[in-house]
């Protein structure tokens, strides 16, 4: 691939209910409206096809949901099988960032943000941040506000247990779609150094 390509941007994802699977949708729009070329793999049906087009990603995006303080069993799955690309560093250099979704406001989310950071770490990926000061913050802001729920690490969703995928709330959609689109710039910036560093 040369260093003019668009990079390419995996969401690795699990949602139980869809909510999640919401988040992941946005997160993957606002990659490629940022000129990305981007692939969703729910990890919970993934197959040998989806696991070499994560290994030749550029970026991987990490999504679950938060279930008793930390990701999805499913996801803890597809984590655990992924000790084969840990084994021999195949994921190494890539981009990571993660997005969650819970019931409650907090819910724990920072565990599940945390338990993603780490498994890239082990990979030894570079953690991109969700980059966006928070939201609803002053008596002057609203929930409304993108980053509403004031996460840095990555995107944190909320959405009440007992409603549909619907009921994801825009801000929360919004958020994740400014995660996607500074996954696909800070992945692109990264291709354009390394090509520039061996030229």
């Amino acid at each position: 691939m040369s260093s003019t390509a668009r990079p390419t941007v995996a969401v690795a994802f699990h949602s139980g209910y869809g909510h999640t699977a919401v988040i992941a949708e946005a997160v993957a729009r606002g990659a490629a409206e940022a000129g990305a070329e981007v692939i969703s793999i729910p990890v919970d049906t993934i197959t040998d096809e989806q696991w070499a087009q994560l290994d030749a990603a550029d970026a991987i995006i990490f999504g679950a949901p938060t279930y008793m303080g930390t990701a999805s069993a499913a996801f803890h799955t597809f984590a655990e099988a992924s000790s084969k690309r840990w084994y021999t560093q195949t994921w190494a250099d890539k981009i990571a960032a993660g997005f969650t979704n819970s019931g409650a406001k907090n819910g724990d989310k920072s565990s599940t943000l945390g338990y993603f950071f780490t498994m890239a770490a082990q990979h030894g990926m570079h953690w991109v941040s969700l980059g966006v000061q928070p939201g609803w913050a002053s008596t002057e802001g609203s929930e409304d506000d993108v980053n509403r729920l004031g996460y840095f690490v990555g995107a944190g969703a909320q959405t009440p247990v007992d409603a549909g995928p619907e009921a994801v709330h825009k801000s929360d959609i919004a958020t994740a779609e400014g995660l996607g689109a500074r996954v696909a710039q800070q992945t692109a910036f990264f291709r354009a150094g390394r090509a520039a560093l061996a030229a």
